[in-house]
């Protein structure tokens, strides 16, 4: 018999057990954020007819992009998710209700050069609000307080949210007469942090930007003070160009307003550089950095655009939304040893069976259950294998079933994390298991069950009635 080596692709990430749980959780947080903001969530196909999923796309971009057929249907799979959110609110116009908010997390996939942190397939975690026709800038301030709840909640350590404007940018260069070179310009400007002041400048003279108004140009991105300075500084350059005060009026409403968003003022700031690479940007835009780990780049980024959906309907479908890559920035994190493999199981008890009745094994793990309470059973024959098992699944608690305690209507509840064990009688089973996972909120005993009634109950979880 010829067998094949088992080997995955260049380009895929394949987790081990524990590193899934940890990117799970990561996930977890993220779409819990986009929810708790009222955000529908969508689910798009991976492969998408080929004329709809390129409509949009050209150079490198539809170079990357997997493409096959199938019998007679010319189909790719999605490099992106917001091509297929631009198809699905075109074709469902009609049905919608506007301001559309959603949010999908999902894979996508670019036959991109496999190379340390970069992958052919890998997880987006995108969320937008479209208008139908206009869109509040109040959204444009919504995103920052979503972006600050989201890496507060993930606890990486110190970010900041740094938030431009496009037409701030695109006003000035008209204003020094490079309306010609505004796209080169703003690509060469996006790279600042990455290639250096230098470098900036030689890019800029190869674009033949005169040496004054390169000038011009790194004195303007680099004005600094608080953030309603910078404001106050970009006022009082009096440039005579309407986009570029229109620019400076939203960026100094989202700035004001992001005062009253309960955001400490330390994870926000100007930042005059930001131009995002990507054409359709036409507003305010962000980027969120890690303060400690500036090598990372931009963890989360995104901005305004004037018309989502124009390749596909002549409707004006405004909107603003930002993006994680997942995978990438998990794959960083672990590298920088920002966060690390957690000693931790998909389970919370597991069940070790001593005996042949296993009617009363099922009862005990359905209690657990019917409470929520994750529960794993381990049918292997030998004590000292069902130990073993436990111990490397790191379930930190373990549930002992023989006859001796069946007879007497108990479990054996050993704590796995200080090596402590107890018979616990069946009717009191799920309110030992919370006063020793410390579920109890600093209750005493005598009042776990009341606290199991009005908070449980609540969740709407099934308690067994003691």
């Amino acid at each position: 018999m010829n067998r094949v080596e088992p080997k995955t692709l260049s380009g895929f990430m394949e987790l081990m057990p524990q590193d899934q749980i940890l990117f799970d959780k990561i996930k977890n947080t993220i779409e819990e954020v986009y929810a708790s903001y009222g955000f529908y969530n969508l689910d798009t196909p991976i492969i998408e007819a080929s004329e709809v999923l390129l409509a949009k796309a050209g150079g490198e971009t539809e170079k990357q992009i997997y493409r096959f057929n199938k019998g007679d249907n010319d189909l790719s799979l999605r490099f992106d998710l917001t091509v297929p959110l631009a198809k699905y609110v075109a074709k469902r116009y009609n049905e919608l209700i506007f301001p559309f908010k959603r949010y999908q997390i999902g894979k996508v996939y670019r036959g991109e050069r496999p190379q340390k942190g970069r992958f052919r397939e890998f997880y987006q975690c995108d969320i937008d609000v479209i208008g139908n026709e206009t869109l509040s800038l109040r959204y444009d301030v919504e995103i920052p307080s979503i972006i600050y709840d989201i890496f507060k909640k993930l606890n990486f350590g110190e970010f900041v949210i740094g938030i431009n404007n496009r037409k701030v940018l695109s006003g000035f260069f008209e204003s020094l007469g490079l309306l010609d070179k505004i796209t080169d310009i703003l690509r060469i400007v996006d790279k600042l942090e990455k290639i250096g002041i230098e470098s900036v400048k030689r890019e800029l003279r190869d674009l033949e930007v005169s040496n004054e108004k390169i000038d011009s140009i790194i004195n303007f991105i680099s004005i600094d003070g608080t953030n309603l300075e910078k404001i106050n500084k970009l006022k009082n350059l009096n440039i005579e160009n309407d986009k570029f005060n229109e620019g400076v009026t939203e960026l100094e409403f989202v700035i004001t307003n992001l005062n009253s968003m309960n955001i400490d003022s330390k994870n926000y700031e100007i930042d005059l550089t930001i131009a995002r690479g990507l054409d359709y940007y036409t507003g305010t835009v962000y980027e969120t950095r890690l303060v400690d780990y500036p090598s990372i780049g931009s963890v989360c980024s995104g901005g305004r655009y004037d018309d989502l959906a124009s390749y596909y309907t002549d409707k004006k479908l405004p909107g603003v939304g930002i993006s994680i890559g997942l995978t990438r920035l998990f794959y960083q994190l672990m590298e920088a040893n920002i966060i690390s493999k957690e000693e931790s199981s998909v389970s919370e008890i597991t069940i070790l069976p001593m005996t042949e009745n296993f009617e009363y094994v099922y009862k005990v793990a359905n209690i657990f259950r019917n409470n929520n309470i994750k529960t794993d059973i381990c049918y292997l024959g030998k004590f000292k294998q069902l130990m073993r098992y436990a111990d490397r699944q790191k379930t930190p608690f373990i549930i002992i079933i023989g006859d001796d305690e069946i007879s007497n209507n108990v479990v054996t509840l050993k704590n796995m994390t200080t090596g402590e064990q107890e018979q616990i009688s069946l009717n009191n089973l799920i309110e030992e298991y919370l006063k020793q996972n410390n579920i109890t909120l600093g209750l005493n005993i005598n009042d776990v069950k009341e606290f199991k009634k009005d908070i449980l109950n609540k969740l709407k979880i099934n308690l067994v009635d003691n």
